[in-house]
């Protein structure tokens, strides 16, 4: 299958009705089949002809002009007093009160390993069983990619599955794990334990890189992938099930008024809307409150941890291709659970990370803070002194594990990755199972659509998969660091390797993260060196390494439900705690004309990391996704 790549621009007259166009440059990727249309009336001035466009791709909405032989494919039309498109085999475009809406047969929110999974495995299917369904899947980054941060060692069980001859395809999974190292560090000291962890067979990567190849595999089977485009709403019919996706209009500026650039957001509808937004995926949180979908199978709360991370080059003479490294202790204190990671990938590439659960009690701690004294243990200075820091991210993570997750599956479609939850917390991985419940969520798609089954077989078949099982073998392992970290170890040593999950009960999650938060007065302010400007750096700094770019004139992403709450309770109550459990310094305290703290919110920053959406000790902050195409720009990560 052949593929025409247009470049839209805001100056480009030609695509002004596009409904799918970025405010800046933006990729957009038609298919072509062998038997399209030859005659080509679409050429530029002073440009060579572009590929003939194919009738069963073709909308004049879209900004081409019509031609009469883009309809000798006999199109059926769709039409009433509001609304024209053009339907071929299964997708309708079509305008109704000024947006233009899409429709496809499945529509995947985020393009991350479940996402990409999900789009692959429809498109396998379609081919096994000689049918064809459209698949779309969008994307709030710039691109495939940009916003995926993981320290990933890669478990490829899900990946074999899938494509099961990746290793001959050029896939971005070189370095094979070579060693497992698991330290207990103290201020001064690394005290080698017993590693828990097998990465036998397993690889240190880069997850960005292989999202990236994932969508071009999505991208050769038909999938049509839109980045740069937010979901900002969800669309339900008159019966309340979920029809599909509106994405942010672009073009408004801070006072709510409309840019020279406006353009409205598009209603993106799918006979089945698959949910892959990631960790704390907004839309996702919205159906799981709206279905009541953790009441419905009496999941607990999800539980969560910040993740920040650096990938570094360092000196050949330290560098170990596939060496693994986790720790547990210092920076941290004993009530509190998180421990920091080192792999070694390659090009002299390291990741470097510290993962901190977000059920911290005191308001005084900085997880940022607390990764940049990390860097200054010696275990880990002696082997990043000589380097440079590549890049700079944060990510927040599921850590509930099997007793969080929700029912997956709603009216109109599912929940998959981590936005349900499927990270295995004692491994630390949760690619290969989040793709997994990608791949199981497309079948039960596949069968809803072509055989008239029930989306519930994908809750069924994933109680009956690999995924299931070892979550549940996992599941004690979390709740018992609710105790402490020796209680914790303890237990969770007991668990892995006598127990090995088969015991007769399922430990509870203890309070949601936001209640958690004790008040200031209970707690030991906390005293951070300032970074040295060669192993640790200034927030500013880092977020320049990040990449993280939004366009300034555009409505706050970050809202507050009560505007009085940040002065009047969590500054004087929790001292502050929004200014530092950001790893982004997007909340800070300035004085008001009086002298007076108030609350600036410096939404640019934002690494779409959601910690504020968990953290905030009064649920105040909701966060909500901005112009498509803001945020990191992640390439290593």
């Amino acid at each position: 299958m052949h593929k025409l790549l247009v470049k839209l621009s805001s100056s480009s007259s030609s695509f002004s009705s596009n409904p799918l166009r970025h405010s800046k440059n933006q990729r957009f990727i038609l298919p072509l089949l062998p038997s399209s249309i030859t005659s080509n009336p679409f050429t530029a001035s002073g440009s060579p002809p572009r590929p003939s466009i194919p009738a069963n791709r073709f909308i004049s909405r879209f900004g081409y002009p019509c031609s009469a032989d883009l309809f000798r494919k006999s199109p059926t039309l769709c039409s009433n007093s509001t609304t024209f498109g053009v339907i071929w085999s299964s997708r309708c475009i079509s305008s109704e009160a000024g947006r233009e809406s899409i429709e496809y047969d499945v529509l995947i929110v985020g393009a991350g390993p479940a996402g990409l999974s999900a789009a692959i495995r429809l498109k396998q299917l379609c081919q096994q069983n000689n049918i064809d369904l459209s698949v779309c899947v969008v994307e709030k980054g710039a691109e495939v990619g940009a916003h995926i941060i993981s320290g990933n060692v890669f478990e490829p069980l899900a990946l074999d599955e899938l494509l099961p001859h990746w290793r001959q395809q050029q896939a971005p999974i070189e370095i094979p794990a070579s060693s497992d190292k698991f330290w207990f560090l103290t201020k001064d000291r690394a005290i080698s334990l017993p590693s828990p962890f097998d990465n036998k067979g397993n690889y240190v990567i880069s997850l960005s890189q292989l999202v990236r190849w994932l969508g071009g595999k999505a991208e050769e089977l038909g999938t049509e992938i839109y980045p740069g485009f937010s979901a900002s709403e969800v669309l339900y019919d008159a019966s309340d099930k979920v029809v599909g996706i509106a994405t942010r209009d672009m073009g408004i500026s801070k006072d709510g008024s409309k840019k020279e650039n406006f353009q409205p957001g598009v209603d993106i509808k799918g006979r089945v809307t698959l949910f892959a937004e990631g960790c704390r995926g907004s839309l996702s949180e919205k159906i799981i409150k709206k279905y009541k979908l953790r009441e419905e199978v009496n999941a607990q709360h999800q539980t969560y941890a910040l993740g920040i991370k650096e990938v570094w080059e360092i000196d050949e003479s330290k560098h170990n291709p596939g060496e693994v490294v986790h720790t547990l202790g210092w920076p941290l204190d004993p009530k509190t659970y998180g421990g920091s990671f080192l792999y070694h990938m390659n090009d002299r590439q390291i990741a470097l990370g510290l993962v901190v659960a977000l059920n911290y009690k005191n308001p005084f701690l900085n997880p940022y803070e607390e990764f940049q004294k990390l860097k200054h243990h010696p275990a880990i200075k002696r082997v990043l002194e000589g380097g440079t820091v590549l890049q700079y991210g944060a990510r927040t993570l599921n850590e509930g594990g099997f007793q969080s997750i929700p029912y997956p599956v709603f009216p109109g479609g599912a929940i998959i990755g981590c936005s349900a939850g499927f990270l295995n917390v004692p491994k630390i991985k949760g690619t290969h199972t989040a793709m997994k419940s990608g791949m199981l969520a497309a079948e039960a798609a596949f069968g809803a659509l072509h055989e008239g089954l029930n989306m519930n077989t994908y809750w069924d078949n994933l109680r009956d998969s690999w995924v299931w099982k070892e979550l549940y073998a996992a599941r004690n392992y979390r709740p018992a660091f609710e105790y402490g970290l020796l209680p914790g170890l303890a237990v969770s040593a007991m668990e892995h390797y006598v127990l090995k999950g088969k015991v007769p009960f399922t430990l509870k999650h203890g309070k949601a993260d936001h209640e958690a938060t004790d008040l200031a007065r209970k707690c030991t302010p906390i005293e951070y060196p300032k970074p040295d400007g060669v192993l640790s750096f200034d927030v500013p700094t880092s977020l320049y390494r990040s990449n993280t770019n939004h366009d300034h004139d555009q409505p706050s992403h970050l809202r507050l439900k009560d505007p009085k709450i940040p002065e009047k309770l969590n500054f004087p109550e929790y001292a502050a705690p929004e200014s530092r459990y950001c790893p982004a310094r997007v909340y800070e305290y300035v004085e008001d004309e009086e002298g007076k703290p108030k609350l600036q919110i410096n939404a640019q920053n934002c690494l779409h990391c959601k910690a504020c959406d968990i953290k905030d000790p009064k649920q105040n902050i909701e966060w909500t996704v901005p112009e498509g195409g803001g945020g990191p720009a992640y390439s290593l990560m």
